[in-house]
């Protein structure tokens, strides 16, 4: 009995997971940068906790605003696009087999055979083998502006809970220290999971985001530091 060859590939999930490790990133990144640099300009413990809100409530909000924004703007020209193509297909049938089938040609048919390609793919359904196969529109890729937004806004909230959650439970005196650990901690973690759910190689995507995590949080550190001597 022949052996049955699977493949699982993961493009199915570039949509909603580029939105989740987005916003999980942003949150942590935003908010335990805030939190640091607050700190680090020795504002009070009220001032902390307020400044950790603050980001976690106007952050979710503005990454949901925007990615539904960004992606309603995707999903507006899918759409004008289909109905292009829909009324060419009214209009110059004979036109648009000739362009599909030129379409194969350029990937390596011969005429003959882009030619039944064609003719068979639009019987089956005209409109998405040209959506498709001239537009790069597929389901996979298909844009989704609540589902981008929605997962933006849970992300990046859940994310930002965490640097939050351990200002709670840090004294004072370890609090910048232990909110950069955690965070470095968890961004590390995001990457990896990242990587490994879109089958990229795990190592350099951890460390992609431990790096420019680390970058930022130093930096709003500095600054902190600067206002609070200026103080």
């Amino acid at each position: 009995m022949a052996k049955r060859h699977l493949e699982n590939h993961l493009t199915h999930r570039i949509g909603w997971l580029r939105a989740a490790v987005l916003g999980a990133n942003d949150g942590v990144v935003s908010t335990a940068s805030l939190i640091v640099g607050v700190a680090a300009a020795h504002g009070s413990y009220a001032a902390i906790i307020t400044a950790g809100v603050a980001s976690l409530v106007a952050g979710a909000m503005s990454m949901a605003a925007g990615e539904y924004v960004s992606v309603s703007s995707q999903a507006d020209m899918e759409k004008a696009a289909t109905e292009i193509e829909r009324h060419e297909l009214e209009n110059d049938n004979a036109g648009e087999h000739k362009e599909l089938a030129n379409i194969y040609v350029k990937r390596g048919l011969t005429a003959t055979l882009a030619k039944q390609v064609a003719e068979q793919l639009m019987a089956h359904d005209a409109l998405d083998a040209h959506l498709r196969d001239e537009l790069g529109i597929s389901e996979a890729f298909k844009a989704r502006p609540l589902q981008a937004a929605m997962a933006s806004a849970v992300t990046y909230a859940s994310g930002a809970a965490l640097p939050l959650l351990t200002v709670v439970a840090t004294p004072s005196s370890w609090l910048i220290a232990l909110v950069s650990a955690v965070s470095l901690i968890v961004l590390t973690l995001l990457g990896a999971v990242a990587a490994r759910a879109g089958g990229a190689r795990v190592v350099p995507g951890a460390l992609r985001v431990l790096v420019w995590g680390a970058f930022a949080i130093a930096v709003t550190a500095g600054v902190g530091t600067l206002f609070g001597a200026a103080g």
